[in-house]
């Protein structure tokens, strides 16, 4: 599948290579304006900006399995003027769908965005067993915190036809930002091949080169639906991987916590009640003192681009072994080798061309992030 894999890009690679050039000038543009442009957003932390108004406002989609981290990313967006959230869409991950999809909806309707369509995606990933992460997350995946049943209703479109209908109809603006498994994605380029070069990029919370948090390969989105994110890897779409080896990096502790709760909106108190909940959770079971940020660091770099230094990988899957599959394999030159042949077998040595696909995370800034989550989220400056 590394072949394949490198095929696809490779065949793609001179239809994309304009929009990677633009993407990688856009990105370097917003990393030299980042301070700037924080000095001059609005002063309310959930007023929205006009997109007409506004040229740094970046239209995304939140694929997303709700989750903990998940809740405070979306808030996060929700309360960020830079971002238009166009829509969120729901996967089965940390706790199966019929508990991502209602969580979805509360945050929206918590953070007072009814109007933001929230869509009911895939159940279960491409060709495995679901596996989720209620351990950690709590039964409800808002570490047991109880809210409100939401009074909003899901779209009555499903999250793969609301995908393709707002990246079509603007081709080229749309990204999504995909913070769970990438069941959703995956379904929606293996049903729609043409909408590839229609997304402007694919931002992953995802990976990571220097072991797994669930286990010692893979990182839990990759392990959930490794299938999924081998065909996202090779679907030839920009793409920028955050991964744990930044998100164990940006840890929110007590410190971090008792400036949450100091926040007098409705969005700050809700994330602080999950959050106090899985701290002292964390502390009783002796897992530690802080909590990752990994999903809401995903989000905060389109807001504030200097927040992550990236490399170009050739990053590839694992699916195939019984102990490491979901790990993320990253190549930063060539050449792109697979295992040795085994000897009763009658095939070369398989290389697959070299080709970055991908934009890599390798170093973070984590009080630069905690400044810029706490203004939107407590709104403290």
């Amino acid at each position: 599948m590394y072949t394949q894999i490198g095929r696809n890009v490779a065949n793609r690679h001179d239809l994309r290579e304009n929009s990677r050039r633009e993407f990688f000038t856009h990105s370097t543009a917003l990393a030299v304006g980042g301070l700037s442009l924080m000095a001059g957003i609005l002063s309310a932390p959930g007023a929205r900006a006009q997109t007409s108004g506004h040229p740094a406002v970046q239209r995304i989609i939140i694929d997303t399995d709700p989750g903990v981290d998940d809740a405070l990313a979306i808030f996060l967006a929700l309360r960020s003027p830079e971002l238009k959230v166009e829509a969120i869409t729901a996967v089965a991950g940390n706790v199966p769908l019929d508990l991502t999809l209602p969580n979805a909806l509360r945050l929206v309707e918590i953070a007072g965005r009814a109007e933001v369509p929230v869509a009911a995606g895939t159940s279960r990933p491409l060709v495995r067993r679901l596996v989720t992460a209620h351990d950690f997350h709590g039964d409800n995946g808002l570490a047991g915190v109880e809210f409100p049943s939401p009074k909003i209703r899901p779209s009555a479109e499903s999250a793969g036809d609301l995908i393709r209908r707002i990246v079509r109809s603007s081709p080229g603006e749309i990204s999504i930002v995909a913070v769970g498994p990438l069941t959703n994605i995956a379904a929606v380029l293996r049903a729609d091949p043409g909408i590839s070069p229609m997304i402007r990029r694919i931002i992953l919370m995802g990976g990571s080169f220097s072991g797994g948090n669930v286990t010692p390969s893979a990182e839990f989105n990759m392990y959930v639906d490794p299938e999924a994110a081998q065909l996202v890897f090779g679907a030839g779409v920009p793409l920028t991987m955050v991964g744990l080896d930044v998100t164990r990096k940006v840890l929110l502790g007590e410190e971090q916590l008792l400036k949450l709760e100091s926040g007098r909106n409705n969005v700050s108190q809700a994330a602080a009640r999950i959050m106090r909940r899985m701290l002292d959770r964390s502390r009783k079971t002796k897992q530690g003192t802080a909590i990752a940020m990994h999903d809401p660091l995903t989000v905060a770099h389109l807001i504030d681009p200097a927040l992550l230094s990236f490399k170009d990988y050739f990053v590839a899957v694992e699916t195939s072994g019984e102990m490491t599959a979901g790990e993320t394999v990253g190549y930063s030159q060539p050449p792109v080798r697979k295992s040795a042949p085994l000897a009763n077998k009658s095939t070369r040595r398989a290389e697959a061309p070299f080709r970055p696909n991908a934009r890599v995370a390798v170093a973070v800034h984590p009080e630069r992030f905690f400044r810029l989550f706490l203004e939107r989220m407590a709104g403290l400056v």
